[in-house]
């Protein structure tokens, strides 16, 4: 089975980037949907972008033309490139990874990371 660590969080001005890692172990990304969810205090988590096995890299609607998802295979690894931050983008954001097609529901996928947090001031 797959294991996530993320990387990368941290504090930055709004208009900035950052660029989160989330490296994979135990097992190739390429066999898994692999996603990327964040977690504002007190709300649900949402998913922000997913690598599919079969449809490939897409980042959703709430930060597409922002957040960029690319893999580097040779690393096992995937990164968020995340960029023109806005204070409402401040949450914890976490790797997850689950077997099958991506779905938008976070209580579907088994694999999760311990997180990264990223702050965003205006």
């Amino acid at each position: 089975q797959v294991q996530l660590v993320e990387s990368g969080g941290g504090s930055v001005q709004a208009g900035g980037s950052l660029r989160l890692s989330c490296a994979a172990s135990g097992a190739s990304y390429k066999g898994y949907c692999v996603a990327w969810f964040r977690q504002r205090p007190g709300q649900e988590r949402e998913r922000v972008a997913r690598f599919s096995p079969t449809t490939g890299i897409v980042s959703d609607d709430s930060v597409k033309g922002r957040f960029i998802l690319s893999p580097d295979s040779a690393k096992n690894t995937l990164y968020l490139q995340m960029n023109s931050l806005k204070p409402e983008d401040s949450a914890m954001y976490y790797c997850a990874a689950r077997r099958g097609a991506c779905t938008l529901g976070a209580q579907s996928y088994n694999y999760w990371g311990q997180g990264t947090q990223v702050t965003v001031s205006s």
